[in-house]
């Protein structure tokens, strides 16, 4: 069953956003109203998890497209003549998308509203700043701090991707060497051991028994790597899902700071790129609160915008947070002083990318040690058991 995100308006006028698994738009639409909302907007989302901002696959060729808008427009060309333009950056899916979107525009359509047609690979901070740089009159800038935001999310992804290969390829190879060792080789010991009629050493003995366990037990280890995909579909595709992996990775001591980091510089990161675009406060948190993936981030962030909206200031509201790192509240408090939050947001998610980075990357060189000692010693226990025993049946064919 897809997931939708819709957008709808209470019976006080308040704007509701949210995910929903239905049969199609057409349904939830009628299940909304059903509740007595007012349906602004259904569309298909890309996941209940939100994870990225683009299918994957997908983000290039947004950022290509991205690139062509910022260096056509300035130059004077007509939005439906760049669109068009651009269209030749990109393959089917998206250039599909760009067409619908060109058209539309071509009828009298805000570009920011025709881009939220395909929130598949227009999210929310996409379509908000669009239509913040509509609203400002500047939509040549709109695109080139969107091609500048996706520049660095994409490099900081890639530099944090890099840093984990090696643990994950050291891992997989330690773990390739303990299912040899205990599937093929030691089973040829078995037998040798067995009927040599010694008695066996303690630390031997515990090793035979571990590994008749693993070899008839090897019908439960080979579901793992199934079971391990099921979870990640059913954490990426439901809300639940991801809720529960969101509270799993904020419950683990080393991974909840660099998850706080993490957190910190994608809110700060895009509220203030949305502030430095012309959107208000209010509605720049709500299109945070919607591209933010985490949803325990987006809950906290909803309390964020309660609070502002009661006149609490920015620096209250996020140091009330157990979710970001304290010195983020500082850092806000500090713009707020100088009349400059949007310079000071941006400040902090560079800090906070930092952090993140050089967290990632400690944490990846304490990985390495820690498998190499742990394999290591896995290794060193079967060889020294095996030897034990061997060197007991040699010592009892002298007597």
């Amino acid at each position: 069953m897809p997931s939708f995100a819709y957008e709808a308006v209470d019976a006080t006028g308040r704007r509701q956003r949210g995910r929903s698994m239905a049969e199609s738009a057409g349904a939830l639409a009628k299940s909304l109203e059903g509740r007595g909302l007012l349906v602004l907007q259904v569309a298909e989302s890309s996941g209940a998890g939100g994870t990225s901002w683009w299918l994957p696959g997908r983000t290039r060729e947004v950022l290509e497209f991205t690139r062509a808008m910022a260096s056509l427009l300035p130059v004077g060309m007509p939005l439906a003549r760049a669109l068009d333009a651009a269209t030749g950056v990109t393959t089917k899916d998206v250039s599909e998308a760009i067409a619908d979107v060109r058209s539309r525009v071509e009828r009298g359509v805000p570009l920011a509203d025709a881009l939220a047609e395909h929130r598949r690979f227009f999210n929310a901070l996409y379509v908000g700043i669009v239509r913040a740089g509509e609203r400002s009159g500047d939509l040549n800038s709109a695109f080139a701090r969107l091609a500048e935001q996706m520049e660095r999310e994409e490099q900081l992804h890639s530099r944090i991707v890099s840093a984990a290969i090696y643990p994950l390829l050291l891992a997989s190879a330690g773990t390739a060497a303990v299912c040899v060792l205990v599937f093929f080789v030691l089973p040829r010991f078995v037998t040798l051991l067995e009927g040599s009629g010694a008695t066996l050493p303690s630390s031997t003995r515990a090793l035979l028994a571990v590994t008749t366990v693993l070899q008839r037990g090897w019908p439960v280890l080979a579901l793992l790597p199934i079971v391990g995909v099921a979870l990640f579909a059913w954490a990426r595709n439901t809300e639940e899902g991801a809720r529960a992996w969101a509270r799993v990775l904020l419950g683990l001591p080393l991974v909840r700071t660099l998850r706080q980091y993490a957190l910190s510089a994608r809110f700060a990161r895009l509220l203030g790129v949305l502030l430095g675009g012309g959107a208000p406060l209010l509605p720049a948190i709500d299109d945070t609160m919607e591209s933010i993936g985490d949803p325990v981030a987006r809950d906290d962030i909803a309390r964020v915008r309660a609070m502002v909206r009661e006149g609490s200031s920015m620096r209250q509201a996020v140091g009330e947070s157990t979710l970001f790192s304290p010195l983020l509240a500082q850092l806000i408090g500090v713009g707020e002083d100088a009349g400059d939050l949007r310079t000071f947001l941006v400040k902090s998610a560079d800090i906070f990318e930092e952090r993140t980075e050089r967290t990632t990357q400690r944490l990846a060189a304490l990985a390495e040690p820690a498998m190499i000692v742990v394999f290591g010693a896995i290794v060193a226990f079967v060889a020294l058991s095996l030897l034990q025993a061997i060197y007991g049946i040699n010592a009892n064919s002298f007597r």
